[in-house]
């Protein structure tokens, strides 16, 4: 039975702001069968794929919610009718639109590393639709076929999926374009307009721009994006790369100029953190497990760490993080978005405004950072192995004299019933001993411990711990006590181990790839909010303006070891020790 579908009317657009979205048009090709399931669990299985956003949800069942009986759709088609009906209803919807997805700054490390190969991705893993092209926009001097030389050296396939794959990076590069122009030029954004339009062929347009640029021209992308190549009847929305300003003031004034030509559902601030498979099985683990919800609060929790280190100095990248330091660009953005994940209350359901609504709460019930609570350092040159590993000031973008802090380790709490007096502690910094982003639960001690005399004075040793290790090598893991087997009574502390690539030997997405198909989906859960940023600058950015007012010189550690000692004493001072160092895991 066929399914008549008429196309939705054009709308024109306004001069100063992006369209209205629609929501004739869903992504495509992506796990058919389990939406299907869910609408109707009649049908029977077929090979047919339509996407799913990252939270699990089917975007074209909404108004289905209730199942098949009863809806208007569903009169007057029989059981056997209705797997081919709503094949038929998806095709020509899939037939009657396209998305256009234009990456601004496409010459750049971050566009051809990780955007151009996580789109390849979603094309191999057919998460996207159909009718979609992919557009290179950048001041460099281009055309179509450099472009595709380019990002072709970047793109591969899954390590589990390598059929097809050469044919499947030539029809991915078949789709992708490129035009040269400024950043603040109307005319040039007008010229992709034409191009987009052509290519889209009078269809229902969709349009995605990712700004793979740096902040301060921001605004003038978005301005000329909006007036001049905006879809005319679809959606068009806007992913935006941190940093989002450099403290609450430059932050609400960036929110504020974005919004003289968006609305707040088009503007998609993106932390890639967020996307992290870890990070995604995080309110899983909590929500979705009966053992872990009970213990998740003072009553049972010590304290809580968040560590991301890296084994790499900035190797010539200097200039850019010179301007922002360890601070903003890691903590106060990627590490608090993950305690405010981690430390929300049971969200009302999965959508995204329930989510976010939950974690601005946690960020308001949080006192703003004091300079007591913060240690800062910065790495100095070392030899090791016969090897010279340069300092941060040694790098030639770097100034001889800066006191920009290359590693921050932080106390932070949170002011409610569930949290009160647990430590949140924060340590990150580069050209660190190793490559580590992990989330450590430390639980308290047994009361009237029977086995305290086989622990000895230290009862760190007997304290469990869940790690949630978020890379390399991606892992969950709960240390407990055990006895050792043999006729003494010896105990040991154990790992219950959750390897993902020993239990799960396929390959794990990217990040990006996530929250473009989300981006894609228009679901909001991983993007941030405007109110929710405004929260986090207001945390940081006291501390942030006293440091530099002071001129607070950062302590020195050696390039290649743990981190500036007062790291240790900080912890020290909350009667804490961090979980990554003396231990098994170090």
């Amino acid at each position: 039975m066929a399914a008549q579908i008429t196309p939705p009317p054009s709308s024109s657009s306004s001069s100063l702001a992006f369209s209205s979205e629609f929501n004739v048009w869903k992504p495509m090709r992506c796990c058919f069968f389990k939406w299907v399931s869910q609408v109707c669990p009649r049908i029977r299985p077929t090979n047919h794929f339509r996407i799913k956003s990252s939270n699990g949800h089917p975007l074209n069942a909404v108004s289905m919610q209730g199942g098949m009986d009863g809806s208007p759709l569903a009169k007057g088609i029989n059981p056997e009718e209705q797997e081919e009906f709503f094949i038929d209803i998806l095709d020509k919807e899939e037939a009657l639109s396209t998305l256009s997805i234009t990456v601004v700054g496409a010459s750049g490390d971050l566009a051809k590393k990780k955007i151009f190969p996580a789109l390849f991705a979603l094309y191999y893993e057919d998460c996207l639709p159909k009718n979609f092209i992919v557009f290179g926009y950048a001041r460099t001097k281009l055309t179509d076929e450099e472009l595709r030389n380019i990002i072709s050296t970047t793109l591969t396939c899954r390590i589990d999926k390598r059929e097809n794959c050469k044919d499947k990076m030539e029809q991915f590069l078949k789709r992708c374009f490129y035009h040269s122009g400024e950043y603040n030029s109307e005319e040039n954004f007008a010229e992709l307009d034409s191009k987009l339009k052509k290519k889209e062929a009078g269809k229902l347009s969709n349009r995605l721009f990712y700004l793979s640029i740096p902040p301060n021209i921001f605004v003038d992308v978005v301005r000329c994006a909006s007036m001049m190549a905006s879809s005319a009847n679809g959606w068009t929305r806007v992913i935006v790369e941190k940093p989002f300003g450099r403290d609450s003031e430059s932050s609400a004034e960036l929110t504020r100029c974005l919004k003289k030509y968006l609305t707040e559902d088009q503007i998609f601030r993106i932390d890639h953190y967020l996307g992290k498979e870890l990070v995604e099985n995080l309110s899983v683990l909590r929500f979705s497990n009966l053992i872990f919800e009970p213990l998740w609060s003072r009553n049972y929790i010590r304290n809580v760490q968040f560590i991301f280190s890296e084994d790499f100095g900035t190797e010539g990248r200097g200039g850019y993080f010179d301007n922002y330091g360890i601070i903003r660009d890691i903590m106060q953005n990627h590490l608090l978005q993950i305690l405010a994940l981690f430390a929300m209350e049971t969200p009302v359901s999965l959508d995204a405004e329930d989510i976010r609504n939950e974690k601005v709460k946690v960020l308001r019930s949080m006192k703003p950072l004091e300079l007591e609570d913060v240690i800062i350092g910065q790495y100095k040159g070392h030899n090791k192995g016969g090897r010279a590993y340069p300092g941060y000031t040694d790098d030639s973008t770097v100034p001889k004299n800066s006191i920009t802090p290359t590693f921050a380790a932080a106390a932070l709490f949170i002011n409610n019933a569930r949290w009160d007096g647990v430590p949140f502690l924060m340590k990150t910094g580069k050209a660190l001993h190793r490559k580590r982003a992990e989330i450590r639960v430390q639980f308290r001690h047994v009361p009237g411990n029977l086995y305290k005399r086989n622990f000895g004075t230290d009862l760190d040793k007997s304290t469990n711990e869940l790690v949630l290790r978020v890379q390399p090598d991606e892992a969950i893991y709960l240390k407990i006590n055990n006895k050792v087997p043999g006729l003494g009574m010896r105990l040991d502390r154990s790992d219950l181990n959750l390897l993902y690539r020993a239990r799960y030997p396929t390959e794990i997405p990217d990040a990006y790839e996530r929250l473009l198909l989300d981006a894609i989906a228009g679901e909001r859960r991983l993007f941030i909010r405007s109110d929710e940023l405004d929260a986090a600058w207001s945390l940081f950015t006291p501390l942030l303006k006293e440091l530099e007012a002071k001129k607070i010189s950062p302590e020195l550690y050696p390039y290649g070891s743990r981190g500036p000692v007062g790291a240790h004493y900080l912890a020290a001072k909350y009667n804490v020790r961090w979980g990554d160092v003396g231990g098994e895991d170090d």
